[in-house]
């Protein structure tokens, strides 16, 4: 197979493939890849068999990402909790994969990251697994009722109703407003995950962006913002991005019911399908959150070429002291840290 890159924010036939292809995602969208360039510098690229003027039917996008020491390298996709290879079946997928295989060894990159589900990852031959994660997706076609009895009794059902009981407030749109608490409640969820922020840019970016089909939902207590999430919508799914809190109000259920109010929306909307994200494996409090939606849970997989160098244990000890000490930053100065080195992760 012959490669040809083509951009996919400015190449109308990347559009036309994926309103054609069932597995195209909002973090295929030219939306998503635009506010990714805006903020982080990436350069967006869409490879495909397909020569200038034809029909894609296939294709792979990845942004360039240059690292601290000043290599390339490809993702496919930076920020994007998963997003498959466009292929019309496993033979066009295999043969696409391995024409990226063949121009990554003429040494342009260091590496290429794909993120897929397990299910794919037989057929993409020569890629090594660099990480793992859960996916949890909910079904959106069994009546409201339903789904409400399907929910754990106790951590999910009791805590919409204790919501109610306290009478949380709810609103939600894109304003600098509502961006404004969302990005208070970010901050006390990083702190307190020992992680730095993403920019504020990001956010606004990605509204920007997507326009309406990014939207932010704020639940509050006596006017104090409790509760936040930031979700997006492609095709008939939602999907469910951030997720930030104050911990204070754990016990009123902020979360609980911005997250329901997310799915009786999706519901009158007609969607299909609310898409609750990724979480670490190791993570079990956010897996059992999950799963207490009764979301399907399945594993994604990220895969690396050529063969990733996995981490050592003194790596990993400097993962948990890093955490130790952005969990004691002050606010701004974990902002602007975050700032600086999010471009480079990818």
């Amino acid at each position: 197979m012959v490669l040809h890159a083509i951009d996919p924010t400015n190449d109308t036939r990347w559009d036309d493939l994926l309103e054609r292809h069932s597995e195209a995602s909002v973090f295929h969208t030219p939306g998503w890849l635009e506010a990714l360039r805006r903020t982080y510098g990436y350069r967006p690229i869409a490879f495909t068999s397909a020569a200038t003027g034809c029909p894609l039917t296939c294709g792979l996008v990845c942004c360039e990402i240059s690292g601290l020491l000043g290599k390339r390298r490809l993702v496919s996709l930076p920020f994007s909790d998963h997003c498959a290879p466009l292929a019309e079946d496993s033979g066009q997928l295999i043969n696409l994969l391995a024409a990226l295989r063949e121009n990554l060894s003429a040494g342009m990159w260091k590496h290429l990251e794909i993120r897929v589900t397990e299910s794919a990852v037989p057929i993409c031959e020569g890629f090594e697994k660099s990480a793992a994660f859960f996916l949890h997706k909910l079904d959106l076609g069994p009546s409201i009722e339903k789904m409400f009895a399907n929910l754990h009794k106790d951590c999910v059902q009791r805590k919409i109703k204790r919501a109610e009981r306290e009478k949380l407030t709810y609103k939600e749109g894109s304003s600098e407003l509502l961006l404004g608490e969302f990005y208070k409640l970010l901050l006390l969820t990083r702190r307190r995950h020992g992680l730095p922020p993403q920019p504020m840019g990001w956010f606004r970016n990605l509204i920007a962006c997507l326009g309406d089909k990014a939207k932010i939902g704020i639940a509050s207590k006596d006017r104090n913002p409790v509760a936040g999430i930031f979700t997006l919508q492609y095709k008939h799914t939602l999907v469910y991005k951030y997720g930030c809190s104050d911990e204070k109000f754990r016990q009123f259920g902020g979360m609980q019911m911005i997250i329901w109010r997310a799915i009786q929306d999706a519901k009158i909307n007609n969607l299909a399908e609310f898409d609750m994200g990724r979480s670490d494996c190791d993570d079990s409090g956010l897996v059992k959150f999950k799963d207490r939606w009764n979301a399907t849970r399945t594993t994604l997989v990220y895969l690396q070429y050529p063969r990733p160098a996995h981490g050592s244990l003194r790596e990993k000890a400097r993962g948990k002291f890093s955490k130790r000490v952005f969990a004691t930053m002050p606010d701004g100065l974990r902002s602007a840290t975050g700032r600086l080195l999010y471009k480079y992760m990818g």
